[in-house]
């Protein structure tokens, strides 16, 4: 398989679970029966003042990205969700849950680089400690030791740093195979791959090993999210999506 071809699947998978993860990293996070209060908090949607309200979504590409949402929920529905259902019928939980563990250690990897580059050195130092932590103490990170010791988890892409830097969303787009995005985001999300890339490249790894890598974290990305198309109840589901998640993106540059 050529390099080209690599990097091309790279991209895509990548852009695949980074369009689900970020849907995922809304939920609070939950300690014993008490949940931290959520970041997103829905209030900041319905303001009065609409500080947080997306007045006019810029989506010049409208056509283009209605028939792409058709085609993601197609893709889903007879590819994506049936190999997820396989994946989890013959998996046993626990074992379920220390893959998701060791994926979330190697996602550690990006969101260090985008901190640092945010000058967010807080979150940089954060990221770094939960990154040994879990690699060492949580054997490769299938066990998630900096959770268990307090060690707070953040998410950084290259989308939301060029935010951090002034650039705004561009146009809307919904990318052929890999959901919701912006012109930012998806260059964004192409550098953060290309960033993965690298350091599997440090790693020696063979192509074959990083392309079963990457599959399986795509797996493993899609069996933690809850999102189904056309499942909100809403006739107007492309816009409510649209909305959501150009809101959620301001609110990932914000925080």
């Amino acid at each position: 398989m050529s390099n080209n071809t690599n990097t091309l699947m790279r991209i895509f998978l990548v852009l695949v679970m980074g369009t689900f993860v970020s849907a995922c990293s809304t939920n609070p996070r939950v300690d014993g029966d008490v949940a931290d209060k959520a970041y997103y908090d829905a209030g900041k949607l319905v303001a009065k003042d609409g500080d947080y309200m997306v007045k006019d979504d810029y989506d010049p590409w409208e056509g283009f990205n209605r028939t792409m949402y058709r085609f993601n929920y197609h893709l889903d529905r007879y590819v994506l969700l049936p190999v997820v259902d396989g994946y989890q019928f013959i998996t046993p939980d626990p074992v379920e849950t220390g893959i998701h563990n060791f994926f979330n250690n190697i996602r550690e990897i990006p969101t260090f680089f985008n901190s640092v580059f945010q000058l967010e050195f807080t979150k940089s130092y954060q990221t770094a400690g939960r990154f040994v932590t879990n690699t060492t103490v949580g054997l490769l990170g299938f066990l998630d030791a900096a959770t268990y010791f307090g060690i707070p988890k953040h998410k950084e892409d290259f989308g939301q740093t060029l935010g951090y830097w002034g650039v705004g969303n561009g146009p809307y787009l919904v990318l052929p195979l890999f959901g919701p995005s912006s012109a930012r985001d998806g260059i964004g999300l192409g550098v953060d791959t290309l960033m993965m890339s690298a350091v599997y490249n440090e790693l020696d790894m063979k192509s074959e090993e990083e392309l079963a890598l990457m599959v399986m974290n795509g797996i493993d990305t899609r069996a933690n999210t809850s999102f189904r198309y056309y499942e909100t109840g809403s006739p107007f589901e492309y816009e409510l999506v649209r909305e959501l998640w150009l809101q959620k993106r301001k609110l990932d540059i914000e925080k």
